[in-house]
């Protein structure tokens, strides 16, 4: 394949939703696959995410763990101009505000919506213009519904870089939720006029059952929009790969829809994570759910850590309100007595904070000096300068890499070294994330673990974390190229939405 585009830019399309959590970032992502299996150099965009898990680019910048993920499905580097505004809640009101990779202060949602993201959209549009100077094509990701009409007058995420990017719409709605005829419907009709004309049709997510039971409301809605639909995708378990929304599952259930491996020795072994509030890179914990035999679930409750092999106590936006939030469900008691006992209790990032001595935060929470859990010999200050690194290391005899985010600065007094972190008995902290991806480290830990819990859980030899997610999204792919009209969206994507869309009334408010 090839563009054919004139003046040396890229084609592209925006992948927008219904709503938040239909699917754009894996439909995104599978497009992405689709497209570089063809032979299209191809790179995803998100102007403004809204997450707190992201990652770290090898030159240092912090983007959405999904732009990450979207990169590695198109097969390119992921990059600060992939994700050039990222906010990372704090509270309900407010968020840290990261451009272009960097840190740039605390913002209420308020003083954010209410005039510094407009100033933003310059940014953003000069992004996207280098990245469709660069590649045959950028396939977008919207953010929530691009029909929030009392946010439209700032948008620089949905409508408002379609139009001034002159980007093609396609709208993503999860049928397994029901309602998607009347979302996608509303989703146009209360559209500007300006903003219709680049809405080019739907694309249903998640459908089970007899797709021809479904043909005739998709011709009932063509007739109505003048839109047609360009797939219908079905249901498949295990693709929810780097959520970006939150926690799309119960807190006791399991971390992804897939199915747990039976174990190649004779027990599995549990892993029970703590669901401490504004959870960061609860994805740490997937290359876990990779092990055959390993059932990884999130808690909040004391009890729930009794029969868990391993405790793990991931990343935090807030680590101060965390640690509080582990005192008062009782949680804090829990780890002690574990630690007291000999059972594994891992800690990341802030997770590993809140289990030293104590923690001096004037930057996050401004609450001064707190006690920490008091279960490793480790002090933090937390520095106004956020920690962002791709460090490669070695522990328990393995290769590790991994990445740091981190305002807190970690003095460690005693201990075994881990990682940068350390170790006392089973008690296990570091700043790493993702280092549970190294096949050969994670291997060495699970054998600690088993050893520690009296389990006799034996790890898979060849369990290859790379490599599964390599299939995952081969298998994202697979549903664009079998499932969507792909030389309907290749036309999209080349020649942008086609002209004389009808405006759906009522359009937007003026």
């Amino acid at each position: 394949m090839s563009l054919g585009t004139s003046g040396g830019t890229g084609g592209g399309l925006l992948v927008a939703g219904t709503t938040s959590d239909a699917g754009k970032s894996v439909v995104t992502a599978g497009i992405c696959r689709w497209l570089v299996r063809q032979g299209v150099k191809v790179a995803p965009f998100k102007a403004q995410n809204m997450s707190l898990n992201s990652f770290v680019t090898r030159e240092g910048a912090e983007i959405g763990r999904a732009q990450a993920m979207q990169a590695q499905a198109a097969r390119v580097e992921p990059t600060a101009l992939m994700n050039p505004v990222l906010l990372k809640p704090g509270s309900d009101r407010s968020s840290q505000v990261v451009l272009m990779g960097k840190p740039v202060g605390e913002m209420s949602a308020r003083g954010y919506h209410g005039g510094r993201q407009a100033q933003l959209l310059g940014t953003v549009l000069e992004c996207l213009a280098e990245l469709r100077g660069t590649y045959d094509a950028v396939i977008c990701e919207g953010a929530g519904s691009p029909a929030e009409i009392n946010l439209r007058r700032t948008d620089i995420v949905n409508m408002g870089i379609a139009r001034n990017a002159r980007l093609p719409v396609l709208v993503v709605g999860d049928i397994d939720r029901g309602g998607v005829f009347a979302s996608f419907f509303g989703t146009v009709a209360l559209l500007s006029p300006e903003d219709q004309a680049f809405v080019a049709g739907f694309l249903v997510n998640k459908f089970r059952g007899d797709v021809s039971l479904l043909e005739p409301g998709l011709d009932m809605l063509e007739s109505l929009t003048g839109r047609r639909t360009y797939g219908v995708l079905p249901f498949q378990h295990g693709l929810g790969i780097d959520e970006e929304d939150g926690l799309r599952v119960s807190l006791r259930g399991s971390v992804r829809e897939s199915e747990v491996s039976s174990p190649v020795g004779e027990d599995i072994l549990r892993v029970a994570v703590c669901a401490i509030p504004l959870m960061s890179n609860f994805t740490d914990v997937d290359a876990l759910t990779a092990e055959p035999g390993v059932v990884v679930r999130f808690v909040d409750r004391a009890e729930e850590l009794v029969d868990a092999d391993l405790v793990v106590v991931p990343g935090t936006r807030g680590t101060v309100r965390a640690l509080e939030w582990l005192r008062e469900r009782g949680l804090a008691n829990a780890l002690a007595r574990r630690a007291a006992q000999g059972r594994p209790v891992l800690g990341i990032c802030g997770g590993f904070q809140i289990l030293g001595e104590h923690i001096e935060d004037e930057v996050e929470s401004r609450a001064g000096q707190v006690d920490g859990l008091g279960l490793l010999p480790v002090r933090v200050r937390f520095a106004r300068e956020k920690t962002l690194t791709r460090p490669v290391g070695e522990a328990l005899g393995e290769p590790v890499e991994g990445y740091e985010i981190h305002h807190g600065v970690a003095q460690v007094t005693g201990g075994e070294p881990f990682l940068d972190g350390c170790r006392v008995g089973e008690v296990w902290g570091t700043h790493w994330h993702g280092s549970l991806e190294s096949d050969g480290f994670r291997r060495a830990f699970l054998r600690e673990v088993a050893a520690a819990a009296g389990r006799r859980f034996v790890p898979a030899a060849d369990t290859s974390f790379g490599s599964l997610r390599e299939e995952q999204l081969d298998r994202l792919g697979d549903l664009i190229e079998e499932h969507a009209d792909t030389d309907a969206l290749w036309r999209l994507i080349e020649s942008g939405a086609p002209t004389g869309l009808p405006f759906i009334p009522p359009g937007a408010p003026a």
